[in-house]
């Protein structure tokens, strides 16, 4: 594109995607699946804030060449970098640092396990913050069944024993800060007019200038760089935020973000079979059927009542905002994690146009 406005929500691509959209849903699963075990091989031979710095440098190398092929230019206005600098913070610095920093003392499975609870921390936080989004029965018990979930993973009838509670609170902050992200974006960057690569491009560089000023004050420089972490932070930034935002672009487009946001339930279980079988991870029976606890209550937590078109607008609207944080520690949007495409205005104008040809039609 060689202007700032999103395309159409209507529009369809001129050509068929050389790949089949399936293919490129496992690829995307796969991609964040193995995030996990990424973060831990990076975290195994540098600080965690140098991880992510270093995820971010490599997500945001890949996503400036798109932006460059596509002739893309940064978005303008005080305020638009003003909530694209917040939402850089609770999207992308905030939530990668705080899994790099758990996964010093937890398993990389129970990491993507905890990533998992994104949705229903979105769930809770909707209720207040977002008059659309109501509370039904189905919701609310997918909301209680999703924390049974949690304290299954947890082993709560053992006493939590033998568990870090420190990096498994740090993990489950990092997926509540996606949540929190998504509502802040939905409230403040969904009419901007700029293109989704745009924005998500400039959120990425901001993030990635916070953890520039912040990395130095609180580490030293490596006295070494051993080849596998750097290789494991340069795949976990190209791939899992860089190369993985694109491919979710182009799956919200071909199949809409309610089919694309269900890469969020492969997820864990991707990051769980990556954890045991590369790294050696233990495994207890509780932490699978807790996960599936956790997944069968996030997946209750989305469901919504088909109660007309109008509505179905809003959400699928609001879903495209939600998946900007693109990673499962951008999570792709669940409400749908664990997480971001989001929705510029162009779709907006797109659906007023198609409401004026209706009343026309009618009339």
């Amino acid at each position: 594109m060689s202007d700032t406005t999103a395309p159409r929500a209507s529009a369809r691509p001129s050509s068929r995607p050389a790949l089949d959209w399936r293919l490129r849903f496992a690829a995307l699963s796969l991609v964040w699946g193995f995030s996990f075990l990424l973060i831990k091989v990076g975290t195994e031979g540098y600080a965690p804030f140098q991880v992510t710095l270093g995820r971010l440098v490599f997500g945001t190398a890949v996503l400036a060449a798109a932006m460059a092929v596509k002739r893309e230019r940064l978005p303008r206005g005080a305020r638009t970098w003003a909530h694209l600098t917040i939402a850089g913070f609770l999207l992308n610095a905030l939530p990668f640092s705080l899994f790099a920093y758990a996964e010093l003392t937890i398993p990389s499975t129970l990491a993507g396990i905890c990533n998992a609870t994104s949705p229903l921390w979105g769930m809770a936080l909707s209720l207040v913050a977002l008059s659309e989004d109501r509370p039904t029965r189905l919701r609310v018990a997918g909301l209680g069944i999703g924390f049974l979930g949690v304290l299954t993973v947890l082993g709560v009838w053992q006493g939590f024993d033998g568990l870090d509670a420190t990096g498994t609170a740090l993990a489950l902050l990092a997926s509540l800060s996606y949540p929190v992200g998504w509502i802040h974006v939905r409230r403040t960057l969904a009419g901007t007019g700029h293109s989704n690569l745009s924005l998500t491009g400039a959120q990425l560089l901001l993030a990635t200038l916070q953890l520039a000023v912040v990395t130095p004050l609180f580490t030293t420089v490596p006295d070494g760089f051993p080849a596998v972490p750097l290789l494991a932070v340069a795949a976990l930034g190209a791939l899992g935020t860089g190369f993985a935002v694109l491919v979710q672009y182009g799956l919200v487009a071909e199949v809409g973000p309610t089919t694309a946001q269900m890469v969020t339930y492969f997820i864990p279980v991707i990051a769980t079979a990556a954890g045991v079988a590369l790294l050696g991870e233990p495994l207890a029976w509780s932490t699978p059927v807790g996960a599936l606890i956790v997944l069968a209550g996030a997946a209750l937590t989305q469901a919504r009542p088909g109660s007309g078109q109008g509505r179905g607008r809003n959400r699928d609207r609001g879903s495209r905002v939600r998946m900007r944080g693109s990673g499962p520690t951008a999570a792709p949007a669940p409400a749908p994690a664990p997480a971001p495409a989001p929705a510029g205005n162009a779709g907006v104008r797109q659906e007023a146009r198609e409401r004026g040809q209706a009343r026309s039609a009618s009339a």
